[in-house]
């Protein structure tokens, strides 16, 4: 049978908008979405899928299904993890989750996945780029009760089983996992591949399945902000009060000499 791999993405404000754009409501806890800024998939979640690719690719026949979690703008989620060349998308799409932390997110993804039927795979980004939480991986296997491993920097299927080299914070390590199980890929695997034109096209005829809160059959108490673990105090934009100082001169050793003297000044040396 071909290798069944699933892979979770996310949605999240386009990290290449400038900083002047992003907003926050400090009352409401929340980001403010930046207006004529589309979201886009996290750029881990992106690398999952290149990961995914590329044990298909070896593999010559795999099925990849991507799920996503949000609102119908989530779709494009979808849309570009199929037109890198997954195969079905999953849209959890429903006010229920809204306000969603790392634990009720995997309680989502949970029942979405049991729903699908068996797998072999699961790939998830290290962690979500907006948050940079990195829980809902392994939150997900502890709630699957498979093996995870964390950090990949390559992903490979041999013989029934996964080889994964991980990030150390040394150098690296190869894991050997049966399946299923769960691993979350880190930047170092390298850059993910680009959809062509006709990819794209192609991406839009590929099934995109849609399901609520009911679909599921998840008590509305586990999702949302009723299901969350986690408790926001605060959240606020930080205010920076460093200040830069220019040392000029007219040559590179009198603007030297000049800043020696202004340290000195300072206590720094």
């Amino acid at each position: 049978m071909p290798l069944n791999m699933i892979v979770c993405a996310k949605q999240i404000p386009d990290p290449e908008a400038p900083a002047s754009s992003f907003k926050i409501d400090e009352a409401a806890k929340k980001v403010v979405p930046a207006p004529g800024v589309s979201a886009v998939i996290s750029q881990f979640d992106e690398l999952a899928v290149e990961a995914a690719l590329r044990i298909k690719d070896a593999q010559g026949e795999a099925k990849i299904t991507i799920i996503t979690m949000g609102p119908a703008s989530a779709r494009e989620v979808l849309k570009h993890g199929l037109a890198m060349g997954g195969d079905e998308g999953v849209l959890l799409s429903d006010d229920a989750f809204e306000n969603s932390d790392s634990y009720a997110t995997a309680v989502a993804l949970t029942a979405a996945i049991k729903k699908l039927g068996e797998f072999d795979l699961i790939l998830c980004g290290r962690q979500a780029a907006d948050w940079d939480m990195g829980a809902t991986g392994s939150a997900l296997a502890e709630m699957l009760d498979i093996p995870s491993v964390t950090l990949a920097k390559a992903v490979n299927y041999i013989d029934g089983k996964v080889m994964v080299e991980r990030v150390l914070s040394d150098g690296f390590e190869t894991v050997e996992a049966s399946l299923p199980c769960l691993v979350t890929i880190s930047n170092e695997i390298g850059e993910p591949r680009y959809p062509k034109l006709q990819q794209i096209m192609l991406a839009a005829r590929k099934q995109v399945t849609t399901w609520s809160a009911a679909d599921l059959g998840v008590d509305a108490s586990q999702l949302g902000a009723q299901g969350a673990r986690l408790s926001l105090e605060r959240l606020f934009t930080p205010v920076s009060d460093i200040e830069c100082e220019i040392v000029e001169g007219d040559t590179p050793q009198e603007s030297a000499d000049k800043l020696a003297q202004r340290l000195r000044e300072s206590k720094v040396i």
